[in-house]
């Protein structure tokens, strides 16, 4: 009968360890019963980034790199994307089954009843300089709402964790909108209850001295399917802070700052904003091949390929590649698209790229459609984390309620000086600075 258990052999000792297999793994702990003797702390596992270490187990997104598959609580992002609305996924995701009609029209009216925001909030936003970036903005104000909010301190009270978790999604587009026309001068418009999560987002947004500000319906959904694709990716960098900041027990809204300071590095939420700035290097769809025989040449980096998970061409890209064209039929071609469908089909018929496994990712095309949309490049993370904060939210209610999970505290493998002695001041030498 077949076991699920691993043997090691310690080569140092000839002893062998039992290792039990769940789920296709072992626990790392198990490994601490390794030791050279009685005084030996026992063998670690040593993974820098986590490339393959498990902090979890998790209901919500399942990922398979290699075949090229994204999926919320079982169901393919293709057909999510094509049939769902934003909310409607947000409480899929949130709550593990797609709601009925009379669920998703309740689950409407309560977010669209929490867009609002706390009148002192617009006061915190004119302490910002004119020329702050909005997704520093962001970040701050989602931090100060903790200060609004007086019950987030309650996680483990079911209703106010849940009312807490509403209020960020809510809140997060009229925040957005907020630092965005603060940082044009613009005055701030106030949620408009009888349109859609993004219809009204637009509004906030883009509205002058018209009556009524009418988002284009093309427009506003595409904003949904890009909201959908970025609602979560399991275990990502801000996924992984917002779970550990989560695990010291702090409330939502700074562990969702954390986690939004986390996306806006450029090699996480900000890498659409790279492709712009890679597409308007290359210039022109002539210089394609010069630029990509540079890369292959060690010069410079190929921005919005390749995927930390991903070894197939990312699902979500396909569905923005093809969102992408609905949208220019409406603001007209961007020309930079010219050039990225060059870069893509160079890239995707290279030996060189072919056996690095670099396929277009979900950046490579969204700051495109962004962009097009008349969204200013530094806008891009800001509309990243309004949908991601549903993903971020699920995870840390996930951690919250997982009883194997603690307070995060990984160790390390230290490699600094061994003991020793304090000198006097007049005897301290120190070797050249650099060695």
């Amino acid at each position: 009968m077949e076991k699920n258990t691993l043997t090691i052999t310690d080569n140092r000792t000839g002893k062998s360890y039992e290792i039990p297999i769940t789920d296709g793994n072992i626990r790392t702990m198990d490994l601490r019963q390794i030791k050279l003797n009685a005084d030996d702390f026992g063998v670690m596992g040593y993974d820098p980034a986590f490339l393959n270490t498990a902090s979890c187990r998790s209901k919500i997104t399942y990922i398979d790199g290699d075949k090229g598959i994204l999926q919320y609580r079982g169901y393919p992002i293709e057909e999510l994307a094509e049939r769902c609305s934003f909310l409607e996924v947000a409480y899929l995701i949130l709550n593990g089954e797609l709601p009925t009609p009379k669920e998703l029209d309740a689950w409407v009216d309560l977010v669209t009843h929490h867009r609002m925001l706390h009148e002192t909030t617009k006061s915190f936003l004119e302490g910002f300089r004119y020329d702050a970036h909005p997704m520093t903005m962001l970040i701050s104000t989602v931090a100060a709402l903790s200060t609004v909010y007086h019950d987030a301190r309650h996680i483990h009270d079911t209703e106010t964790r849940r009312l807490n978790m509403v209020r960020l999604i809510a809140k997060m587009p009229s925040m957005a909108a907020y630092a965005y026309r603060h940082s044009l001068g613009f005055p701030y418009i106030y949620p408009d209850d009888l349109l859609t999560y993004t219809e009204n987002f637009m509004t906030m947004l883009f509205k002058m001295v018209e009556p009524k500000y009418v988002a284009h319906p093309v427009l506003a959904r595409a904003l949904d399917i890009l909201f959908i694709l970025h609602a979560d990716h399991e275990q990502n960098c801000s996924t992984n802070v917002m779970r550990s900041v989560g695990s010291s027990l702090a409330d939502p809204f700074v562990c969702t700052a954390a986690a939004a300071s986390a996306l806006s590095g450029p090699l996480h939420g900000g890498a659409n904003e790279e492709v712009l700035k890679m597409l308007d290097e290359i210039g022109t769809k002539a210089s394609v091949p010069a630029f990509i025989e540079g890369i292959k040449a060690g010069k410079g980096k190929l921005m919005g390929f390749g995927h930390r998970v991903y070894k197939n061409y990312d699902p979500r890209a396909r569905i923005i590649k093809r969102t992408a064209e609905e949208v220019f039929s409406v603001t007209g071609r961007n020309p930079k698209l010219d050039i990225a469908l060059e870069l893509e089909r160079i890239a995707l018929e290279d030996e060189y790229f072919v056996k690095r496994k670099l396929y277009p990712n979900v950046d490579f095309y969204s700051g495109l459609i962004y962009q097009a949309m008349g969204f200013k490049p530094e806008m891009f993370t800001v509309l990243f984390a309004i949908p991601r904060t549903v993903g971020w939210l699920a995870q840390w209610e996930e951690l919250l309620l997982d009883s194997e999970q603690k307070i995060a505290r990984p160790r390390q493998v230290f490699v600094g000086h061994a003991l020793r002695h304090l000198p006097e001041v007049k005897e301290r030498e120190h070797a050249p600075v650099g060695r």
